[in-house]
């Protein structure tokens, strides 16, 4: 089991590392989840997850969160093969969690340095709880 605190992480480079670890049969927790960072300018990223909510119909789909955790869940999902049997076993070992749950509390969590930015470099940048609260997740 590998418990990963995503504070200050990039979604897609932590997607894809957990993708890669899940994939090999490792479980994974990633607690914080609205403190991940989406890079990109702040009006990109949010007309981007705008459209992609707003996209479909209710009856048919396709459905996309609007919670961060499951944000970051679904990104994870877009980087393995979620339809196959190998894919379903892998979602399965992963769960996101919003905060940090009490019986994880004490327990040291790990960040994937491969994920995080540079912050002696200035890029444009939003934390993804905050994209969620404006697609009207309550969290």
């Amino acid at each position: 089991m590998v418990l990963i605190n995503a504070d200050g992480l990039i979604v897609g480079r932590l997607a894809s590392l957990v993708a890669r670890k899940l994939l090999e049969g490792d479980e994974i927790i990633i607690i914080n989840a609205e403190k991940a960072i989406l890079s990109g300018s702040r009006l990109n990223n949010i007309t981007e997850y705008r459209q992609t909510y707003v996209r479909g119909t209710t009856e048919k789909g396709p459905y996309f969160p609007k919670r961060p955790d499951q944000i970051l869940r679904r990104t994870v999902r877009g980087m393995l093969p979620y339809k196959t049997q190998r894919g379903k076993d892998a979602m399965a070992r992963l769960q996101v969690y919003i905060g940090t749950p009490s019986e994880f509390a004490g327990q040291p969590a790990v960040t994937l340095e491969q994920a995080s930015y540079n912050r002696l470099s200035s890029f444009k940048y939003m934390p993804l709880g905050e994209v969620s609260k404006l697609l009207g997740a309550k969290f």
